[in-house]
């Protein structure tokens, strides 16, 4: 999201305007969270994603008549998964995705956006609220405001008061759970300074490497499908432990952002695979897989015949860890939260 914030901040100082495509809501599998944004130019260009494949060419279909009368629009689509033209982007399931004309001669939307760009740029935690109408399409900007702890930003409504309320009552209990909803017609996403540790895996490894993450500050997370792996007993100092029925549909159970952290470190060959498959599309800040060489080669070539690209694929730190010839596994979490520290740690 802090790219697509750098293009939002760019195209604002140009005045190029865009459609913005937000995933207001998802049922059953789809490749994309609630929250996914893609920017579409008025070239048909564009930046970030909402899934790929069938679903990104419909989006920017519709884009077209957005741009054109400058309003925004409510989509919903029908993923099919056996449609064919759909490739390995569209699992089936259903979107609603909001299509936004950013004009920066609104006043409005210069507020809004130059008020959350200078609220990251201070790495001050916010929230968000649109108001979502009824209709499909209306002319104009929709009405949004920007919450803080203690600040409120935007026109002044009864309507929105019990919200804004309620969202500062329970601030910071937004804060690692998810982080997309409707409530009475309001959209609310939060921004939050995260930096949370995915640990998929509770082995050995898993085990040593959520007590360190700790000790550096992260918010932990662990999964596994193994009860006997995945309990409080066993990691009983870290936030969250998750027994899952299997390595599916893993932001079904944790949100994966660009603060996140995600290590995979599962039993087998086939698991990581289906794991880091997933997590190549979010936007996780960091992902390492365990491995030796040849076994990352052999997960690389299948993702790449399924269709991921090089640059995906350049993301992935595998082998894990920095190399300090680690052998135990006590070694190799420290070689892995070294790693990590470095990615935490490099200037922007």
């Amino acid at each position: 999201m802090n790219d697509l914030l750098k293009i939002i901040k760019d195209a604002q100082e140009q005045r190029e305007n865009f459609v913005m495509a937000t995933i207001l809501q998802k049922s059953g599998s789809t490749p994309r969270s609630e929250g996914a944004r893609m920017i579409i130019k008025q070239d048909l260009t564009v930046a970030g994603t909402i899934g790929g494949g069938l679903v990104e060419a419909m989006v920017i279909r519709a884009a077209v008549k957005v741009h054109k009368n400058k309003y925004f629009q409510i989509e919903e689509f029908v993923l099919n998964s056996k449609d064919e033209a759909s490739q390995r982007m569209v699992c089936g399931g259903d979107l609603k995705i909001l299509l936004e004309y950013i004009d920066w001669w609104d006043p409005q939307n210069q507020f809004f956006y130059g008020e959350i760009v200078q609220l990251i740029e201070n790495k001050t935690d916010f929230v968000t609220i649109t108001k979502i109408p009824q209709t499909g399409n209306e002319s104009g900007s929709l009405e949004k405001w920007v919450c803080t702890e203690t600040g409120f930003f935007g026109s002044e409504s009864d309507e929105v008061h019990g919200l804004v309320k309620e969202i500062r009552e329970n601030f910071y209990q937004l804060k690692h759970h998810q982080t997309f909803l409707e409530k009475e017609g309001f959209y609310v996403e939060t921004f939050f300074n995260n930096e949370n540790v995915c640990i998929v895996g509770g082995g050995h490894i898993g085990k040593v490497l959520a007590e360190l993450c700790k000790v550096v500050g992260f918010y932990v997370t662990v999964l596994d499908d193994r009860e006997e792996f995945a309990n409080t007993r066993r990691f009983n100092g870290v936030e969250e432990v998750m027994v899952i029925p299997a390595f599916k549909n893993i932001e079904n159970y944790v949100k994966i952002d660009q603060y996140s952290y995600v290590v995979i470190v599962t039993r087998g060959h086939s698991e990581d695979k289906d794991v880091l498959a997933q997590i190549l599309q979010t936007e996780a800040k960091y992902i390492g897989m365990i491995g030796s060489k040849k076994k990352r080669n052999h997960i690389y070539q299948d993702l790449l015949d399924e269709g991921f690209s090089y640059s995906d694929l350049e993301r992935v730190h595998s082998p894990i860890g920095l190399n300090i010839f680690a052998d135990t596994p006590e070694e190799i979490a420290v070689s892995i939260v070294a790693e990590m520290i470095q990615v935490r740690r490099k200037p922007i």
